[in-house]
Order: structure tokens, then C-alpha cells, then sequence
């Protein structure tokens, strides 16, 4: 049975020891980093005189000792300073994959590199592999913290740019009338018996998929407000949309974009299709029936966007470049 879209949204990291290890580091908050160089540095103007004012003659025994962890601590005030100052948050930073809305491109637990430098002189392109903030629509309450942030970072595709009419009929995508080419669709299902962290997943034969249902979308005005519209011949924005050979979830809606009364959703299936407006952005997983994205939860503002995915460099034997 495909994988039920409404647990995609609190899908979690598989635990993996050095894994989650490199994640953490990647992750350290920048006021921690901070701190930890300051106490680096501390302990090094303490031990600075030491070696300092230790005659030659007496350099041996303890004095090699205080020497080198001098080095060490100053090989980490530099790696604190230039990694975690100046390299992540103006150029490169790691992400680890949590869920598998981007299968099969990328993998649960993949490692890849942003591109953070890439947005800060240019905006995304449809088709740039985007990691991005999500919007409150699009994450559970564990993912928001104290202060009311999202904690937690999405990586999809990029389908639509300001001023895009995206559309999509029956699962094909359209953009500005035409049909765009996604050698990058699949459709899937998990193979894990638990599905709400689902890691493997295998592709659907074509027989498989002309079981499914595959539902049509497009933005519209509704009481004055952008909407994303899932509809096929049954219902539109349902909270509960399925069907299909397989009774699967047909597709996802956040609770804020569901309608009640479906007499009046059907209705909006008559209405334009509106252009994505200026500073948003849409986001779609590769694995399409298996992804919980804009066309549930709303597109993504520019401020969000964080950097484009280049490479995967963890595990090795999945070492490539993302496209």
C-alpha cells in the first residue's frame, strides 16, 4: 500500500550514532559556538605565559604537554571561528535527510552540502533541490520551539517561481500552460512496517499506478486568500481524500487550508488559476505520493530559503551530485 501522506509530516531521523553526531555539530546554535571558543580562549591566555615564560632548558616533561594542548585548543578557536561564523552561515552548511519526500533522488539519512552563497546573489530556479524553513502550516507542534519558531529545515524541489501559473492535472505538472518535463517523478511505496518513519521505499510499477488516483491542483482565491487546491471528480481539499485501488491518501491538506463544506470547494475547481505572487515560492517532493508539500501546506516566502542542495557526501557509496 503507497505511503500514507499524512504521516510524512512527522517523519523522524533514524537514529545512527555518528550520524546523528554530524547532524548535532552541523545544527549547533551559534550562541553555543560561541561560548565554546570563548572558553577555549580563556584556557589558552592562561597557559600562554606558561609556555612563555618556561626557559628553554626547562621545556620538557609538562611544559610539551601544556604545548600541545595550546595547539589543539587553537586549531579549534580557528575551525570555531571560520566553520561556524563564516563558512556556515555565508556559504556551505550539512543537512541530514529525514524523511523520504525526495526519493528516490535522495535517500533517508543522506547527508548532502547547501549552497548557501548561491541565493544571496541570485533567486531559485524551477528545479533547484531547495533547503528552505517550512511554514507553521507544514510542521506539529514538536517542531515549533518556545518563541514560536519552526526548528526544523525541508528540502523539496522548486516547481514554481513568482509569477508562475502552476497547475496539474492528473498528476502532470504544468507551468505557464505547458507541461514540464520530470524525469525526477516517482511514484512509491514503503517497504518498512513502520510507516510513519519509513526509510525504504521501492518504485510502484506501471501497473501499480494506474491504480492510483491522481488528483489535480491549482491556486486560487478564497475569502480574499491564496489557497493551494487539491480536487479530483469526488472532492476538493477533503480532510480526508481517498481512493483509488489501493485506498490510499489521495492527497494532503494542513487543517487551515481544508474545507468543510465540500458543495463550495467543488465550486472553486471552476475558478482561474492564479500566479504564484511576488517573494514565494512552490516546493514539491520527487516522490509524489509520498511527500507532504505546497500543494498541502502553502507556498514558501523568500526569507525562508536557506540553499540550493549541491552534493551528497554521506554515505559514500552515495556520493553525487543532486539535480
Amino acid at each position: 500500500m503507497p505511503l500514507d501522506l499524512l504521516s510524512l509530516p512527522i517523519a523522524q531521523v533514524q537514529p545512527g550514532g555518528f550520524r546523528e553526531l554530524v547532524d548535532n555539530l552541523a545544527r549547533t546554535p551559534l550562541s553555543e559556538v560561541v561560548l565554546f571558543v570563548l572558553v577555549l580562549s580563556v584556557i589558552r591566555l592562561v597557559i600562554s605565559p606558561i609556555l612563555k615564560n618556561t626557559p628553554p632548558h626547562k621545556r620538557s616533561g609538562a611544559y610539551g604537554l601544556f604545548r600541545f594542548v595550546n595547539e589543539v585548543l587553537d586549531a579549534f578557536v580557528y575551525a570555531g571561528v571560520f566553520v561556524f561564523m563564516l563558512i556556515r552561515p555565508f556559504a556551505v552548511q550539512a543537512f541530514l535527510i529525514p524523511s523520504g519526500s525526495m526519493w528516490p533522488t535522495l535517500y533517508v539519512n543522506d547527508f548532502i552540502v547547501a549552497n548557501k552563497a548561491i541565493y544571496r546573489y541570485s533567486d531559485p530556479k524551477a528545479g533547484d533541490i531547495v533547503v528552505f524553513k517550512p511554514p507553521k502550516t507544514a510542521v506539529t507542534e514538536s517542531q515549533v520551539d518556545r518563541d514560536g519558531q519552526v526548528k526544523v529545515d525541508f528540502i523539496k524541489r522548486c516547481v514554481g517561481v513568482p509569477g508562475d501559473v502552476i497547475e496539474i492535472q492528473e498528476g502532470v505538472v504544468y507551468r505557464n500552460g505547458k507541461p514540464w518535463g520530470e524525469p525526477f517523478r516517482h511514484y512509491s511505496e514503503c517497504t518498512d512496517v513502520d510507516k510513519e518513519n519509513c526509510v525504504n521505499f521501492r518504485s510502484l510499477t506501471a501497473s501499480e499506478k494506474t491504480g492510483l488516483t491522481l488528483p489535480n491542483f491549482k491556486w486560487v482565491k478564497y475569502k480574499g486568500e491564496l489557497i493551494p487546491l487539491n480536487f479530483t471528480q469526488y472532492d476538493s481539499n477533503s480532510a480526508a481524500a481517498r481512493g483509488g485501488t489501493f485506498g490510499e491518501v489521495v492527497y494532503a491538506v494542513a487543517p487551515k487550508f481544508q474545507i468543510d463544506d465540500q458543495d463550495e470547494a467543488m465550486r472553486l475547481r471552476d475558478l482561474p488559476a492564479e500566479p504564484i505572487p511576488p517573494g514565494h515560492y512552490m516546493m514539491m517532493g520527487d516522490n509524489r505520493n509520498g511527500s507532504f508539500d505546497s500543494r498541502g501546506w502553502g507556498l514558501v516566502p523568500r526569507e525562508a530559503i536557506i540553499g540550493r542542495s549541491e552534493v551528497i557526501w554521506l554515505p559514500i557509496s552515495r556520493w553525487r551530485m543532486t539535480r
